[in-house]
């Protein structure tokens, strides 16, 4: 059995010819073999189970080709493949990761029209979901959202804002920063601001482009890189978070006009008013965040955390977006900093192909 795409043109291999259409979209060798080990996974075990007669767990059409079967697959017969797994005691990061493969797979073969509809949309909304779901929190659009973020002039105010949607970091990681946990493409940007005594650029940045380098280690008291700080970090893993173009340009912005500080950390964000110069605290954020989000609405004095918009929200925001936009509870919780163990290693080795490719594949546009 083949199928038809939506400009008639005939699929034989559905895998295959989603493989062929990563190879055109510049996907790398590593990417596209990942892929093609788990799809044909897949295919082998729906071919196998092949839906016998006796078996009314499964709707699917008994059927003696794989690329019916896949084709055909619903969404129980994706959820028995992922009980499967389970069964094997196959680790949670590599199930999630392996669904959103699966996930990835259904959704471009249904834009193009050679399926009717993709199965794992419901499996992926019925997976555990285990990262800051909140359904009682404000619910905000992209739209509102970048017209909340364009009223907002200041390029220190702007730059905190612009990073903690476009991060998910929390307030404490973002005071913590310092010039040497970031890269940007202009590299001019941080030379000017930088000192004699400036420290060195994480070796976790080299070789990674535009990225942000989290650590685990900042705590509150403990003097790390000659300072000793204010805010903690909460990650249980140190992370890094690649820098997309809107936060690049954020950060240039904000750069150009950053005071000096004497610092021997160099802190990336300081205080521009009574503080001058010196590193922002989790206290000023707040003061920033609420100051724009009582201006729109979207926070009152003693009202709580499912109405007001403080700089915690936008660590929800961005979960929520990209988890959606991604499939991918994996790449999120990496970059949330919430995992630790064989997810890290899975990331931290392919990072590029993984983490870099899907943030920028998927991460939403603000400006």
């Amino acid at each position: 059995m083949s199928v038809n795409t939506a400009d008639g043109e005939v699929v034989h291999d559905p895998v295959g010819y989603f493989i062929q259409d990563m190879t055109y979209h510049g996907k790398s060798t590593q990417t596209r073999d990942a892929y093609n080990r788990v799809l044909r996974r897949f295919e082998t075990f729906l071919t196998e189970e092949s839906r016998d007669a006796s078996d009314q767990t499964s709707p699917t059409e008994i059927d003696s080709t794989a690329t019916s079967n896949i084709a055909r697959a619903t969404h129980r017969d994706c959820m028995a493949w992922i009980h499967s797994l389970r069964q094997t005691e196959t680790a949670d990061s590599t199930i999630a990761t392996y669904a959103s493969y699966l996930h990835r797979f259904y959704a471009y073969m249904s834009q193009i029209g050679a399926f009717e509809s993709n199965p794992m949309t419901l499996v992926i909304a019925e997976m555990d979901e285990r990262i800051d779901t909140n359904p009682s929190r404000r619910e905000i659009s992209l739209t509102d959202m970048r017209s909340f973020l364009a009223d907002i002039h200041h390029p220190l105010e702007h730059a905190v804002i612009m990073t903690l949607i476009k991060t998910g970091i929390r307030a404490g990681e973002l005071c913590n920063l310092d010039l040497r946990d970031i890269v940007l493409t202009d590299r001019k940007a941080l030379d000017e601001v930088s000192t004699s005594n400036s420290q060195p650029l994480r070796a976790h940045l080299e070789g990674r482009g535009p990225s942000m380098y989290v650590s685990d280690a900042p705590a509150v008291g403990v003097v790390v890189a000659g300072e000793e700080r204010t805010a903690s970090n909460k990650r249980q893993r140190s992370t890094t978070i690649p820098i997309d173009e809107e936060l690049d340009w954020a950060l240039r912005r904000w750069l150009a006009i950053r005071p000096q500080t004497t610092s021997p950390a160099q802190p990336l964000f300081v205080s521009t008013t009574g503080q001058w110069g010196k590193r922002l605290t989790p206290h000023m954020v707040h003061h920033i965040v609420e100051t724009h989000a009582k201006d729109v609405g979207w926070h009152n004095d003693g009202g709580d955390a499912t109405e007001n918009v403080t700089p915690h929200y936008f660590r929800h925001f961005f979960t929520t977006h990209l988890r959606d936009r991604t499939g991918d509870r994996g790449i999120v919780k990496y970059l949330r900093g919430d995992v630790g163990g064989d997810i890290i290693e899975t990331y931290t080795h392919n990072w590029g192909d993984r983490v870099r490719e899907t943030y920028e594949e998927h991460i939403y546009t603000i400006l």
